[in-house]
Parts: C-alpha cells; structure tokens; sequence
C-alpha cells in the first residue's frame, strides 16, 4: 500500500525558504498576516484534498503559530533542535542549531503552549551522526520521560551521512526501550542513499516520512531540462513532475509518509496528483555528496 501525502510547513512559516520560484509563489508583501492567510489556505486545501498530516517544526518562523490559530483537524507532527534566531518576522536570518537539554525542554514547552494535545510526533531536528545528543544522558533520559508519558518521538536527518544517522537512532535504546519510533529523511529521485537505511527502519517498525521529495524544486519544470526522463513520464502520464517524482517517493515500500512542500493551493493540488500513480524511471541519483552541495548552494528567496 501506498504512502500518504502530506504537507510541510517549512516554505510558509517563514518569509524565505531555498525552493526553487519561491518569488513567484509569494507576494512582495510576506508579512505575519499574509503569510498566515496563505498557510490557512493551503491547509484547507489540505483537508479538501484528503491530506490528514501536518509537519512543521519550531524552527519554522511562525509555522507552530499558524498551524495553530487554524481550526481544522490533522494529525500534527513537530520538531525542535534548531532556532530561528529572526528578531524581525519579515526577514530571514539564520537558524542556529543545538541539540542539548536547555533546548529541548525550551522548545517542547514552546511547542505545546501552541499545540497542545494535538502533537502525534516531536522529533530531533536533523540529527546528524556527530550530534551530541547521542552521548548526553541528562538530554537522552530526558527525552525518555516524554516518550514514557505517551508522545512517541522521532528524528529527522539531513547531509550526505543520512544513512549513518537513520540507523544510529533506529537502534538507539534508553531505559531498556528503543528512544525513538519514526524517522523523517531526505529522499528523492536525485538522493536515494538513505533508502536501505530507512528500508531497515521501517522493518524495525519505525514510521518513516519522507521530506524534500521534489528536491526544493529541482525536480519540476522550474528546474528539470526539456529533455529529462521525469518530465517525458510527466507528459505521458498527464501530470506536472513533481506529481512523479512524489509518486517515485510514494511508492517506496518502506514510506509512510510523503511531505509535500507546496507554497500555493494550485502546488499542493498537483502534488496530490502523485497518489495513486505508477512511474517507472531511470536511476537519476546523484553521488550524496554533489547532491547536499548543490542543496547548499541553493539561494534564500
């Protein structure tokens, strides 16, 4: 069975993000109020659509703070481990990570003054195999406890050493129990490294979401050539290509979820076109290493 889609708030909690024509999906004017009506909107796209899965996380902007002034009904999935360190909501400033206690019990009692009950997942922000966190008890036996009161927790990961990573915190234990039951990582048609990794997670019974499956646009028409395999599957199957390549993530045995990063009503309606779609592609990967350095170079706008 298929994944679900669901729909990430990291290009809209905040006035910049490195998607690929983020000018030409938001006004001049990206302002708290406008920001938050067009978040509104999207997430009532969402549930039009049958979209039940909401990830956002405390570093992005006001993300939290919209998801929660909006009425509807999603399960809700958070991070904490990095701040946005903006004074200024209607700039972008950089986002300062630090996986430590002081952090954690910062940002979860941030997270749940504005969610409350409604948090399903609360996981590590991009943890990476020389985090601290692996080895800082007071952190690890914290986390513990909330997992011991009932909010299952998580971990995201980023880099070319995702791999390394997934299968850090999948056999990660505290108090006799594994400290962590989902894992959200890269993975798309230019970044497959982590699959078997995350293949072994959702064998040890792990819920897996997959982020950043169109690549921060690269895999659409605004950064795809005229002549790339994704966009011939694309024009066959009579959808746009970041239907396929969301469908190419979708598909993936081990996925449970599959975040769509749309900006616009008219984005999040063509990603939903992936469901329920079958490709078959080319391998089109990239080494990890040329892959997260053209993602790093990737502009602010």
């Amino acid at each position: 069975m298929d994944a679900q889609l669901g729909l990430g708030l990291a290009a809209i909690g905040r006035p910049a993000y490195i998607t690929l024509g983020r000018d030409d999906d938001l006004p001049a004017d990206r302002s708290p109020a406008v920001l938050r009506a067009r978040a509104h909107e999207l997430l009532d796209t969402a549930v039009d659509l049958g979209i039940g899965w909401v990830d956002t996380a405390r570093s992005y902007g006001r993300a939290e703070e919209f998801l929660a002034s909006w009425a509807g009904d999603v399960t809700v999935s958070s991070k904490w481990g990095y701040t946005y360190t903006a004074e200024d909501p209607t700039v972008d400033a950089d986002e300062v990570k630090t996986h430590d206690l002081a952090t954690f019990d910062r940002q979860w009692a941030q997270s749940r003054e504005l969610l409350g009950g409604r948090i399903a997942l609360y996981q590590v922000h991009s943890l990476t195999p020389e985090s601290p966190l692996w080895d800082d008890d007071a952190l690890l036996h914290r986390l513990a406890e909330v997992r011991d009161a009932g909010t299952p927790l998580g971990f995201s990961t980023s880099g070319p050493r995702q791999a390394d990573a997934v299968r850090r915190g999948v056999a990660l234990q505290v108090a006799g129990a594994p400290l962590f039951s989902a894992v959200q990582s890269t993975w798309n048609l230019l970044e497959t490294s982590a699959g078997p990794a995350l293949a072994e997670a959702a064998d040890a019974g792990f819920r897996v979401l997959v982020k950043e499956g169109v690549a921060n646009g690269r895999l659409t028409t605004r950064g795809l050539p005229a002549d790339s395999p994704v966009r011939t599957a694309a024009a066959a199957a009579g959808v746009g290509p970041d239907a396929v390549a969301l469908a190419a993530a979708l598909t993936q045995p081990w996925a449970s979820v599959v975040l769509s990063g749309a900006v616009t009503p008219e984005q999040l309606r063509a990603n939903a076109q992936a469901r329920g779609l079958s490709v078959d592609l080319p391998d089109l990967a990239e080494t990890p290493e040329a892959y997260w350095a053209t993602r790093g170079g990737l502009p602010w706008a």
